[in-house]
């Protein structure tokens, strides 16, 4: 008679939890980016049932919003012994680490509102950067807002902007275009990976630059009056 075969004992399978999810889904948007997204996929991923995952978050915007937490927690402020240029510049990498630990979820993350508790907690502590600038209300407006332009539009651009983006069917062939349209061609060389971060860092300083100099003059004009 012949003995029966014993069963391999299967592998332990990871239990499902709210942060397990996130993680995974983050993970799945980083290799997939948005568009390769779905309850389907990433269940497949976890190794269980999409439906199971509803238990834990009822929709994709709930799912998403946590995973703006997680990236909310890779984002921290700087110390705030830091003078205010300094941790405005400090800011402006940790948005740019975080556009590059997560290429496909960045863009979700610098267009959601941020109108959570941990958005606006984040977002408030930005602003108070910089107040302690000492430029007036609307100036710190102004100048909060074209820096986030600038991280906004250079984390997009390296994450999975114009070296990724769509290409022409047929393209000029380089020396074709080394002749043709030099002026671009001379520039293109220093447009390469290689020059990312010394390019990020000029423009976020020529930035702060301009911002250091009107808080220096309201301060004079203050000292004035």
């Amino acid at each position: 008679m012949t003995e029966p075969t014993a069963k391999k004992p299967r592998g332990k399978r990871q239990p499902l939890s709210a942060e397990r999810i996130a993680e995974e889904a983050m993970k799945l948007i980083d290799d997939a980016g948005l568009d390769g997204f779905s309850f389907r996929n990433l269940a497949a991923r976890l190794g269980c049932q999409a439906m199971s995952l509803y238990h834990y978050y009822p929709s994709k915007a709930h799912l998403f919003e946590a995973l703006i937490d997680l990236c909310i927690a890779e984002t921290p402020l700087p110390d705030p012994g830091l003078t205010w240029r300094d941790r405005i510049y400090e800011i402006g990498q940790a948005y740019r680490r975080t556009a590059l630990r997560h290429p496909g979820f960045f863009l979700y993350f610098v267009t959601f509102r941020m109108n959570n508790a941990a958005g606006l907690r984040h977002i408030d502590g930005i602003v108070r950067v910089f107040e302690d600038s000492g430029l007036d209300t609307e100036a710190c407006a102004r100048h909060f807002r074209t820096i986030g332009y600038y991280l906004m539009g250079a984390g997009i651009d390296e994450a999975l902007g114009y070296a990724h983006g769509p290409s022409a069917v047929e393209p000029v062939q380089p020396d074709e275009a080394r002749a043709a349209y030099p002026a671009i061609m001379a520039v293109g060389r220093y447009f390469g990976a290689e020059h990312h971060k010394t390019m990020y860092d000029y423009g976020l300083n020529v930035l702060l630059d301009r911002m250091e100099e009107e808080a220096a003059a309201q301060r004079r004009k203050r000292a004035g009056e």
